[in-house]
């Protein structure tokens, strides 16, 4: 009895549940992508998959023309939220939880379906569906997952920091350019992360708001992988997506650790 209640209690045991996850659906499918990328349909190793990417006309300039779109869409996300995870981190009674609660609101809803509620809102504005109506539904998308990881950082901030700078002779403007901003670059950086990715990476929405006319890297993914002739291909084209990913990722949290090693 004392063995059973001592595995119960035991930290190791809990986390075999997790373990399984991730092993399951995170590494499990991450080499499968790999296994395929550098194999062909036969199953035998090969590196041309690599070499039709780097002279395939179509996926450069798609993946070109992705990144064009996410940086856009980033720079409006971050536009829009800075302010708003701003005045929510600094207003005083209720205002924070009712700014929180407009923007959440829709996450509650499924991504799709509010992206059929903007083509609906378009067409019954007249409004022509193309490039703009693809930035707005990625704005309206993501512009949540840019204001939250702002709206802690500025939330947990040290405002006594802002005090000595004012008591230093700091003005509004100074203080908020020289030490609010910088203090707020590690959230700043966490949003540009969850909004860029997921829109290099999304099909649907551009599917959507655009009747299929444009293509972005993720609707070139979905393509590929579902065509079997071209499953390997599509992998090549997930793997490249997801290094990309890693190696902004690892150079982020290098420039967070130079951040905090700063201020220290």
């Amino acid at each position: 009895m004392s063995k059973v209640l001592q595995l119960v209690s035991s930290r190791r045991t809990w986390a075999w549940p997790y373990v399984l996850f991730m092993v399951l659906f995170v590494i499990l499918p991450l080499v499968l992508v790999a296994v395929y990328a550098f194999t062909d349909i036969d199953g035998h190793f090969t590196l041309r998959n690599f070499a039709k990417f780097f002279t395939h006309s179509e996926a450069i300039s798609t993946f070109l023309y992705s990144l064009m779109i996410a940086v856009f869409n980033t720079l409006i996300c971050l536009l829009i939220g800075y302010p708003a995870a701003y005045i929510m981190a600094t207003a005083d009674f209720r205002t924070p939880k009712v700014m929180a609660m407009l923007f959440i609101l829709p996450m509650w809803i499924n991504f799709l379906l509010r992206t059929v509620a903007t083509v609906e809102l378009f067409n019954m504005c007249g409004l022509p569906l193309g490039e703009g109506a693809l930035l707005f539904g990625l704005c309206y998308d993501y512009l949540p997952f840019m204001i939250y990881p702002i709206y802690n950082t500025l939330q947990k901030m040290d405002y006594s920091l802002v005090e000595a700078a004012q008591d230093l002779g700091a003005n509004r403007w100074k203080c908020f350019w020289k030490v609010i901003v910088p203090l707020s670059m590690p959230g700043v950086y966490s949003g540009i992360v969850m909004v860029f990715m997921p829109t290099v990476s999304t099909f649907a929405i551009a599917e959507l708001l655009t009747h299929n006319n444009i293509k972005l890297f993720g609707s070139l993914i979905q393509d590929y992988i579902t065509t079997t002739d071209l499953l390997n291909y599509g992998a090549v084209l997930s793997l490249v997506l997801l290094l990309i990913i890693g190696v902004t990722s690892f150079f982020g949290d290098q420039d967070d650790d130079s951040q905090k090693g700063g201020m220290i």
